[in-house]
């Protein structure tokens, strides 16, 4: 059986006013997709492409379950989760690439 990762993560815009939640088993390319607006809809529309936390698993139903919790919380929430893994708010889209 193939191992195959999932990423949950969350995308923010240059003033990190606005939040999107998404999941997707390939992160950088899906990363990628909304940098260059090949995503049509809300993160383009909003400029939503900073790439501020993410979470890694094994199984695509983990993955959306957890997808749907984050969704559900409050903002409160969600921003203090980014705080823990990334108090600065720094796009870690280019930590991915090496």
């Amino acid at each position: 059986m193939k191992c195959s990762n999932y990423y949950i993560y969350i995308l923010t815009n240059k003033t990190n006013t606005v939040l999107y939640i998404g999941v997707t088993n390939n992160l950088i390319k899906r990363i990628f997709e909304h940098k260059e607006k090949m995503v049509k809809g809300f993160t383009s529309t909003y400029n939503v492409n900073k790439l501020v936390y993410f979470e890694l698993y094994t199984d695509i139903r983990d993955a959306i379950s957890r997808e749907k919790q984050l969704k559900g919380g409050s903002r409160r929430k969600k921003v203090d989760l980014i705080k823990i893994m990334n108090p600065e708010f720094k796009d870690l889209y280019p930590s991915l690439l090496f």
